[in-house]
């Protein structure tokens, strides 16, 4: 049976600098190999930010390195047109420059904030300035997609925006999804997409779903550094789930996102 696919959590690229698969000298990956690969899998929609491999400036350049990255990001949509949902960056020692990027990505019908990767630009989610952006996110309906990581700050930081859409990455292993799903259970304006670590243990989706619902998951890959045939292998050819788990996890949860 054919599956509609919409891959939440992508790295896309047009240029070798931008590639951060862990193997790229041996796959040689093409901005149109994207396209191809993604593609014959059934994806219909990547969404997600750019990152490099070099070490991002946390100093006095940093904002300079967001405007890079989103300028990167804009150029990927003029090349995958609609089968990319652009993902930008901010930060929150740039409060007034952040807020004036998602006004002009409004604009432009951009919906997602993220993937934010506070470790790369040197903030974490306690960082006050994260307040005044996310109250924002909540006005224009950007959802935001945010790496796991220290999970008192996530919790406090879901909790405190309630009107904005967060979007978790990564399950990784049990003590760290168990926080997730307590998360979600107090804050019904928290996601979890499906990429990076914890996916492959058996049973892991299967508890997720009866926790907090297949309505709360996300399909993520985090192509190109995760094989996405895994991933999408991991949902079709899962026994232990429903058509209808099976369709709103691969697309119907993201297609209900993206519309707001």
């Amino acid at each position: 049976m054919d599956y509609e696919i919409i891959d939440f959590h992508t790295h896309p690229f047009l240029e070798s600098t931008f590639d951060i698969s862990s193997h790229k000298e041996y796959l040689k990956l093409q901005k149109e190999d994207t396209l191809r690969l993604l593609k014959n899998l059934g994806v219909v929609k990547i969404c997600g930010s750019v990152l490099c491999l070099e070490k991002i400036g946390q100093e006095e350049n940093a904002w300079e390195t967001v405007q890079t990255f989103n300028q990167k990001a804009l150029e990927a949509r003029d090349y995958y047109g609609d089968f990319y949902e652009v993902g930008f960056h901010v930060h929150p020692n740039y409060v007034k420059e952040s807020c004036e990027e998602m006004e002009r990505m409004h604009a432009l019908g951009v919906k997602l904030i993220g993937e934010l990767v506070p470790r790369r630009f040197g903030y974490d989610y306690a960082h006050k300035g994260l307040d005044e952006i996310f109250a924002l996110a909540g006005e224009y309906q950007m959802a935001v997609s945010f790496h796991s990581m220290d999970d008192t700050q996530m919790d406090e930081m879901v909790a405190r925006h309630k009107h904005t859409t967060f979007v978790a990455a990564h399950p990784l292993e049990k003590p760290t999804l168990l926080r997730h799903i307590d998360r979600m259970k107090k804050n019904q304006n928290c996601y979890l997409d499906l990429s990076g670590t914890g996916l492959f243990r058996f049973g892991m989706l299967r508890r997720l779903i009866d926790e907090v619902g297949a309505e709360r998951i996300l399909f993520g890959s985090d192509y190109p550094i995760c094989s996405p045939a895994m991933y999408v292998g991991a949902i079709v050819l899962d026994e232990t789930l429903t058509e209808r788990e099976k369709r709103l996890i691969l697309s119907g949860n993201a297609k209900r996102i993206l519309a707001k």
